[in-house]
């Protein structure tokens, strides 16, 4: 039997035609262009994926300048140190009220919650036409942090890459706390706390409206456009309407919610200049700054930190030592000028500070003669080595001292003790005391008191050279800050321990915990705890009282002439000693309105009186 032969199905080869190549090579290209197409952006994404960074608002802002606040004794605001840039305070993502969180949010990016970090709409039209456009929150902070804000293909591709980075990297808390601590708000001002005292002259907090949410949300797109003191109240109404729709649009607020634009609130950029201090205050300023710097902080430090300094002064009694000053002053010479100066003797806590407002000089930290108002210490160096207070001593009116000849009148009379040329104000005495102890003693004492060894460098007490102590020194001829005085003569009213004048009690960084706080070191000043009380106690009970506390007055001569340049009243009790300074910009003869010479009994005493009887601050 035959088996069936076995056939092959094979269908022959078509002929390889140059078309049929043709198309194999566009089947190819078309292959690879869209390989390219497809893989390139994404080979593309991810290569700017591991390269490109985003930067923290931590490493952002630690490269700019914050404002500084300088508060009272009791926290409220005092002042604020901003940088040349504007006003730049950090505000941690809780502190944002919510109203205007959710204002921002509904105007820049009513997806923020839920989107990956960029806008799909914004990135076509880019590559569309070439433009930017459109960038949410995230996307805005990343612009913002780079610094780079070109419109183009490729800054909006770089946006995407970080945008969907930092989305996983971060929650959406820190994201709109980056995004709104670094934008501008304008008038000078990045963040929210400081847009609230730019336009409302308020603090930043829950008590912030809808209208007043609406308003500064609606500053972000353009703030130089929508402030209405560029463009007026008509314009930044609109824009407030806009923002206002929105909120209501997206669920925010009902359309019941009763919101009204704002523009009576909202004040003239001159009234609420970031920065914007008077000459008191920028003494103050000034002279927390440069204790700050000797303890470690310069204001770079304090910028970068973000810090908060906490003062020594009483909001109540700064008031006071200005009005007391302004009103004695009023209707006197127009040359007259003043400083006042009070301290708490038992830690040295700067309580007012007024170093008057007539221009940047400071006359509570600017040096003045002393004159007789020096007496004082020259008791102190006499008690420090044996003498009592009405131990008799001679007064005579006329002596030669380090080679200089002095001609007083006999006031203290024939039986002249150190009470009672205490008392009279009498040179005579002193000189002769002066010249028995020698005027190192004389410095001595003062120093031991608490006069610093020198200011800016310069020592006190001091010829020109630095060394030599002339006979000036008898008769408080050597100028001496209000603020040193009243330190000086804290130690007095402080049983005899010295206590440093200071202005700052703490600092504290951005999230209010404390770097740095003074640290109260009083020390006996005339020796031994028993005879530093000694002599405090007796060079008190040698002033005269006024109420309850212990004043002494003083008047420096101008040059040899009978009239007086400078004038002094210093008192205290236990709780506070307060220095005033009455004098002029040079040194010249002085009288006051009523054509009388300038004395420490009067105008000093004066503003001396009024501020110790202003009421007393609540007890802390």
């Amino acid at each position: 039997m035959t088996l069936p032969t076995e056939e092959t199905d094979e269908t022959p080869a078509k002929p390889d035609t140059p078309r049929r190549r043709r198309w194999r090579r566009v089947r190819r290209v078309a292959g690879w262009t869209l390989g390219v197409l497809v893989g390139g952006p994404l080979i593309a994404f991810w290569v700017a994926y591991l390269v490109l960074d985003v930067r923290s608002p931590q490493e952002v802002l630690a490269g700019l300048d914050k404002t500084v606040v300088l508060q009272y004794a009791d926290g409220s605001e005092l002042l604020k140190v901003v940088p040349a840039d504007g006003d730049r305070r950090f505000v941690p993502y809780a502190q944002v009220p919510a109203k205007l969180r959710d204002a921002i949010i509904a105007t820049e990016d009513p997806t923020f919650w839920d989107n990956q970090g960029f806008d799909p709409t914004g990135i076509g039209r880019a590559f569309l036409t070439g433009v930017g456009g459109g960038s949410g929150i995230t996307q805005q902070y990343i612009k913002k942090s780079t610094g780079d804000e070109d419109a183009t293909l490729g800054r909006k591709f770089a946006e995407l890459v970080l945008a969907t980075k930092i989305t996983q990297e971060q929650n959406k808390e820190q994201i709109f706390e980056s995004y709104v601590n670094i934008i501008s708000f304008g008038r000078g001002t990045f963040g929210p706390a400081a847009a609230m005292n730019a336009y409302f002259g308020k603090k930043l907090d829950d008590s912030i409206t809808w209208s007043e949410a609406a308003f500064l949300a609606g500053m972000i797109q353009s703030p130089s456009v929508h402030d209405p003191a560029a463009s007026g109240d008509v314009h930044a109404a609109r824009r407030w309407q806009y923002v206002r729709d929105k909120l209501v649009g997206r669920g925010y607020v009902g359309n019941d919610e009763p919101m009204a634009y704002p523009g009576a609130e909202i004040q003239a950029p001159s009234e609420t200049r970031a920065g914007r201090i008077t000459y008191d205050e920028f003494h103050i300023k000034q002279q927390v700054l440069a204790e700050l710097e000797q303890n470690g902080f310069p204001l770079g430090r304090l910028q970068q930190g973000n810090m908060t300094v906490e003062t020594t002064l009483d909001r109540s009694r700064q008031d006071a030592a200005k009005k007391a000053l302004r009103d004695r002053l009023n209707g006197e010479p127009e040359v007259f000028r003043g400083a006042v100066v009070a301290i708490e003797p038992s830690t040295g806590a700067v309580r007012a500070y007024n170093g008057g407002d007539q221009g940047v000089r400071d006359y509570a930290g600017t040096p003045h003669a002393l004159g007789t108002a020096f007496h004082p210490f020259t008791l102190a160096a006499a008690l420090g080595r044996g003498y009592v207070p009405d131990q008799p001593i001679p007064a005579p009116s006329k002596l030669e001292f380090l080679g200089e000849n002095f001609q007083y009148p006999d006031v203290c009379g024939p039986k002249c003790t150190l009470r009672s040329a205490m008392e009279t104000h009498a040179n005579g005495p002193f000189i002769a005391l002066a010249k028995k102890l020698g005027p190192e003693a004389l410095s001595d004492a003062a120093r031991r008191a608490g006069i610093p060894d020198a200011v800016d460098g310069v020592p006190t007490l001091r010829e020109k050279d630095g060394f030599l102590i002339g006979p000036g020194i008898a008769i408080g001829r050597y100028p001496l800050r209000p603020l040193d005085v009243a330190g000086a003569y804290a130690t007095f009213a402080a049983d005899g321990r010295r206590a440093t004048p200071h202005l700052v009690a703490k600092v504290r960084d951005e999230s209010g915990a404390v770097v740095w706080e003074h640290q109260d070191s009083a020390t006996p000043a005339f020796g031994d705890d028993e005879t530093s009380r000694r002599v405090a106690a007796e060079v008190t009970a040698t002033l005269r009282t006024d109420g309850p506390a212990a004043l002494r007055t003083g008047e420096a001569e101008h040059g040899n002439s009978p009239d007086n340049q400078d004038a002094w009243a210093i008192g205290y009790t236990p709780q506070l000693v307060t220095a005033v300074w009455i004098g002029s910009d040079d040194d010249r003869r002085l009288k006051d309105a009523a054509g009388r010479k300038l004395t420490g009994d009067v105008v000093p005493a004066d503003v001396w009186r009024a501020f110790t009887q202003s009421p007393a601050p609540p007890s802390r």
